[in-house]
């Protein structure tokens, strides 16, 4: 797992964290049942507070993205990732809603939103 951290970014370091780690979950690169580093490696590795990153791993937990099962560690819980996704695509259904309502106003085509949104998506690299 890869995690870049920003000190310039106005978002918290934790939440950076949860950010990447649902991100991860929701692509399915990191699948449920898989073991996460403990709290102190990852702290240790990203440099920064365990507090942090406990914060982080509460957050994620609250969320049910992550399952902790004491002696054994931090797992990607089963279940939830639909839920997520659906959550994600009702996000973007709202984004494009005002994306439509905005482009109407000003009389902007269908096709010329289309375009606009197909040349946006093939420059931005996630």
């Amino acid at each position: 797992m890869n995690i870049i951290l920003s000190n310039n970014s106005d978002v918290p370091i934790y939440q950076q964290i949860v950010d990447q780690i649902r991100e991860a979950v929701i692509k399915g690169e990191l699948m449920q049942g898989t073991l996460m580093p403990s709290i102190r490696n990852l702290a240790k590795d990203l440099k920064i507070s365990v507090i942090t990153t406990k914060r982080a791993y509460d957050e994620l937990e609250h969320e049910g993205l992550l399952v902790t099962m004491a002696g054994k560690g931090t797992f990607v819980a089963p279940s939830n990732i639909e839920m997520l996704r659906e959550a994600r695509l009702k996000e973007i259904e709202q984004h494009l809603e005002k994306a439509t309502v905005l482009a109407k106003s000003i009389g902007l085509e269908k096709s010329s939103l289309e375009e606009m949104l197909k040349v946006i998506f093939e420059e931005v690299d996630v």
